[in-house]
């Protein structure tokens, strides 16, 4: 099993964001100490009031701090995307990564973000599906032709070929069964998001691994993200992160959707969704996921807007210490 970070790229409003940026190099660097194998960015547009570091550039700033870890986005938002550039870019930060770039990508769910793209909710799958498809195409090298759909090409290829043969991995993100059967279809692995509980969760691994061999596929793996916090007290871990988690999941209020804490508490709605506890509970926590669920790369995201700097940071040296005793 390994651990990876999902690191947090949100800030209040009124938060000085360009003075936090110091603390993101910082945790990029204790986590790869603590010996996590990869680094995660969210992705989202028109977040105000709460800020947010696009994808790209802040991937590609910290590239350098995270030599040696995978990196990629959990998850781009890629029906909103052209994926001529999301090639290009993906080929690119493969080469600056050494081969280490993994593409993590979903449909998308917010409203204001395809209105303003001009894209219709409706055509997100099949927008998803050709993108994936036409930017293997360019991966593998050389001039293509592609008319299809949505996009097309003709007698051209991109600017830099990656690293990797054939390209970045896709992991594909989604719950639903299209979802889950789109990723044993397409993708190099199943990509599970934070908020799903293990009971949300168990009936579509069952499904994602029907799907694999009826399809005659093998992921690269089984990564799942969470949200975690490790801290020195089992009895003091949850108040410590419940103002910083409970300020994330209730944005979704600003965002025009219902929050998922609407209507239940902050710790029932924590059960079986988050691994928040001292080191031996989480370990015992991320031992049950692995039973359960057959999962073994955890993204583990351990700030959110408002969480300090020092109670991240302890968080993940202390996560590190307990993957030490996994592998």
């Amino acid at each position: 099993m390994k651990v990876g970070l999902f690191i947090n790229t949100q800030y209040p409003e009124g938060t000085d964001v360009p003075a936090l940026i110091p603390e993101l190099i910082e945790q990029v660097r204790v986590s790869r100490d603590a010996g996590f194998r990869s680094l995660w960015f969210p992705h989202h547009w028109l977040t105000e009031p709460m800020q947010m570091l696009q994808i790209m550039p802040a991937m590609a700033f910290l590239a350098a701090e995270a030599k040696g870890m995978a990196i990629g986005p959990n998850i781009l938002i890629l029906p909103l995307l052209n994926p001529m550039h999301v090639a290009e870019e993906a080929a690119t930060l493969d080469v600056l990564t050494g081969g280490n770039y993994i593409l993590g990508a979903g449909l998308g769910y917010r409203e204001p973000e395809f209105t303003a793209f001009g894209i219709p909710l409706a055509e997100r799958a099949s927008r998803f599906s050709e993108s994936i498809t036409l930017m293997r195409k360019l991966w593998a090298g050389g001039k293509i032709t592609h008319e299809g759909k949505h996009f097309t090409i003709r007698d051209a290829g991109i600017s830099l070929k990656p690293v990797r043969p054939g390209g970045p991995p896709i992991y594909v993100a989604g719950l639903v069964d299209s979802a889950v059967r789109r990723a044993a279809r397409i993708g190099d692995a199943w990509l599970i998001a934070n908020a799903s509980s293990i009971q949300e969760i168990t009936g579509p691994m069952q499904a994602y691994r029907a799907a694999l061999k009826e399809y005659g596929t093998t992921p690269l793996e089984y990564p799942i993200a969470r949200e975690c916090y490790v801290g020195t007290s089992h009895k003091t871990a949850f108040d410590e992160c419940r103002a910083a988690l409970v300020y994330k999941y209730e944005a979704y209020k600003v965002w025009g959707m219902t929050s998922p804490l609407d209507g239940v508490s902050f710790d029932d709605f924590a059960r079986d969704r988050f691994i928040i506890g001292d080191k031996e509970s989480v370990k015992d926590e991320i031992l049950r996921y692995k039973e359960l669920l057959g999962v073994d790369h955890f993204i583990m995201r351990c700030q959110w807007p408002g969480l300090e700097q020092q109670k991240a940071l302890g968080a993940i040296r202390r996560l590190g210490e307990v993957f030490a005793t996994l592998r």
